[in-house]
């Protein structure tokens, strides 16, 4: 898996994303640095560049003040206009994660002077993924592990390390982190036929 991402932030939604942290920055006026974590779908986008998602799942080192009415309108590629803007209901307490996530998270500069961005590394969003495990969860799954940046094998370690600090039922978690593996190795599997047939 590489050690840094590339980064897809010359799509709408990422110039969204931007002016969305842009304005907060300014409505906050801040005068010192605040780290923000970013998940959910719009983490993916910006390492698959196709997830779309509008709603921003964040977490703030600092105790911060989100104003309700902060939203940035932007046009997508394909014309459709959508509304970018903070879920205030994103709590990170009710997914699966392990206890470096914040640690391993991958800084990223959107050109914002206080507010210091880092996205979940890919195998964190993955293992993000598994409590839910809606359509969109398996799809976001399925999306990193098939173009690198997670395997199988990875997954598997980092939720079995992380299901000790889990706040929930663990007996619909394991069932799901089967459902998950399972998924991933049928893709790292599909990979593997496709590449051998381009040889």
């Amino acid at each position: 898996m590489p050690t840094r991402p590339m980064f897809h932030t010359d799509t709408a939604l990422a110039t969204g994303l931007r002016e969305l942290l842009r304005q907060l920055e300014e409505r906050l006026a801040l005068r010192s640095p605040v780290n923000v974590y970013l998940a959910g779908g719009m983490a993916v986008h910006l390492f698959t560049g196709s997830r779309v998602t509008t709603d921003v799942d964040a977490e703030f080192g600092s105790r911060v003040f989100i104003p309700s009415d902060l939203i940035v309108d932007v046009t997508l590629e394909d014309g459709a206009r959508q509304a970018v803007y903070f879920d205030t209901n994103y709590n990170a307490s009710f997914a699966l994660m392990h206890e470096d996530y914040l640690d391993d998270a991958i800084a990223l500069d959107l050109g914002t002077a206080h507010i210091k961005l880092h996205v979940l590394s890919p195998l964190d969003l993955a293992v993000s993924k598994i409590a839910r495990f809606a359509d969109n969860d398996k799809e976001d799954i399925a999306a990193l592990v098939r173009l690198g940046l997670t395997t199988a094998d990875e997954i598997e370690h980092r939720a079995t390390s992380a299901l000790c600090g889990y706040v929930g039922g663990l007996a619909m978690l394991r069932l799901n982190l089967r459902d998950a593996l399972a998924l991933a190795r049928q893709v790292e599997a599909e990979k593997s036929v496709v590449q051998t047939r381009e040889q």
